[in-house]
């Protein structure tokens, strides 16, 4: 695991790319989170005429805590922020990898119910991800 800038975190996956989203979409169907949409980024460059390595990002929400967000006015601020994504690419080494944000980080200059929301999905996202990690 590296933290890029104390802002993201990226790990080095033990699988290839569709392995790697297939890994995550299973240990997510498992828990009370939901994956919303992959996006497949390396056919959207290639629509619009740019190639680029195999890119695709997750939108997964667990809506215990985004209802924790949205049910409040002083807290929808926040939701700018949601769901929360994992990017699964690979690099010109072969490899592949998973990024985020280091949402726990950012958690930790806030108060009340957003950091406890930004700290426990940061924490459970992270189980998704060590299926996957070298």
């Amino acid at each position: 695991q590296i933290e890029m800038d104390n802002m993201f975190i990226e790990n080095k996956s033990r699988f290839n790319l569709d392995e790697t989203v297939s890994k995550i979409t299973e240990a997510i169907s498992k828990s009370d989170w939901k994956l919303i949409h992959t996006h497949n980024l390396q056919q959207l460059m290639l629509n619009n005429g740019h190639e680029v390595l195999p890119a695709k990002v997750m939108e997964i929400c667990a809506p215990q805590y985004a209802n924790r967000i949205l049910s409040t006015v002083e807290e929808r601020v926040y939701s700018n922020m949601m769901p929360c994504r994992l990017s699964v690419y690979e690099k010109s080494d072969g490899k592949t990898y998973v990024s985020r944000m280091n949402i726990e980080k950012f958690a930790s200059q806030m108060e009340g119910v957003i950091k406890v929301v930004m700290s426990g999905s940061f924490k459970e996202a992270e189980k998704f991800i060590a299926h996957v990690s070298e």
